[in-house]
């Protein structure tokens, strides 16, 4: 099931709207939503960007009640015990899909830190700052926003640390031989 993306191009979302009032130049970058593929790897190559640059976030709720965002690369994996550690946390977990969009305002596949229903922390993965741009989704499905780290981090103020888990190469057991 997909929808087009173009009425998108046109709609300014709130969170565009927020690096407007700060003064932050961006990219409005549309593509086709596809229902059954809402990964940042399948959006980053809609929009022709390294999955790496396209940033997903992930709602988080932390040990104690408080949720915070995690926004990491599109092709890496959330380290929840490092996402805790950054927050001062014991423990973190990933907040349940059906509490996402009550309490950022943001569905799957379209949820940003920027504009969100509640300001919740936010941390950002390290390697945010390796590109010239990078992709953060604009609010909604369908239209992700291009900006610089540096805009991005002060639009999110969001706090940079290690979130993602490292890579563990196969083992033996585990790597198909030639």
């Amino acid at each position: 099931m997909s929808g087009k993306a173009g009425s998108h191009a046109a709609t300014k979302t709130n969170a565009a709207r927020q690096l407007d009032s700060l003064g932050i130049a961006y990219e409005r970058r549309p593509y086709e939503v596809d229902l059954d593929d809402l990964t940042a790897i399948s959006v980053a190559k809609k929009i022709g960007m390294p999955a790496e640059q396209v940033f997903k976030t992930l709602l988080a709720e932390l040990h104690g009640g408080e949720h915070v965002f995690a926004v990491i690369p599109g092709d890496a994996e959330l380290d929840l015990k490092k996402l805790a550690h950054a927050a001062g946390a014991k423990k973190a977990e990933l907040a349940p899909l059906k509490e996402v969009e009550p309490l950022t305002g943001y569905i799957r596949g379209g949820v940003t830190v920027m504009a969100a229903k509640k300001a919740f922390r936010a941390f950002a993965d390290e390697t945010i700052e390796l590109f010239e741009t990078i992709s953060v989704s604009a609010g909604q499905r369908g239209l992700q926003l291009i900006l610089a780290p540096a805009d991005y981090l002060r639009a999110s103020e969001a706090e940079l640390s290690d979130l993602t888990k490292d890579f563990q190469p196969a083992t033996a057991t585990g790597w198909p031989h030639a």
